[in-house]
């Protein structure tokens, strides 16, 4: 028997289809004076926060503190998304764009 692939449960709080133009960083990151090393979008609020490679890890800590499961990466040349409670990747062919963003402070 073949396996079930995973499925997200939360598609239906993707409230953000279009991706900004550009971006000036990891939201957080920039209030703090912290860096960051890859950027991710909140898509329930489009609130950008940075990778868990970073020191900070703002992007999953905003999911866990507001409840929004899904962030996608805008970094250049990658379209994946990420469901934080269901621990599943995917491609969400609804999310369009692909914003220019800053080079990683940290050199990532």
């Amino acid at each position: 028997m073949a396996a079930v692939p995973p499925v997200c449960s939360h598609l239906g709080q993707v409230l953000v289809t279009e991706l900004p133009e550009t971006v000036d960083g990891c939201d957080a990151c920039l209030e703090n004076g912290t860096r960051w090393v890859h950027l991710r979008i909140c898509l329930s609020c489009g609130r950008v926060g940075c990778c868990d490679s970073s020191p900070e890890r703002h992007a999953s800590r905003h999911a866990a503190e507001t409840d929004h499961p899904l962030v996608r990466s805008i970094e250049p040349g990658e379209d994946w998304s990420w469901c934080f409670p269901d621990e599943v990747a995917m491609r969400l062919a609804a999310v369009h764009g692909e914003p220019r963003i800053p080079r990683s402070p940290l050199g990532g």
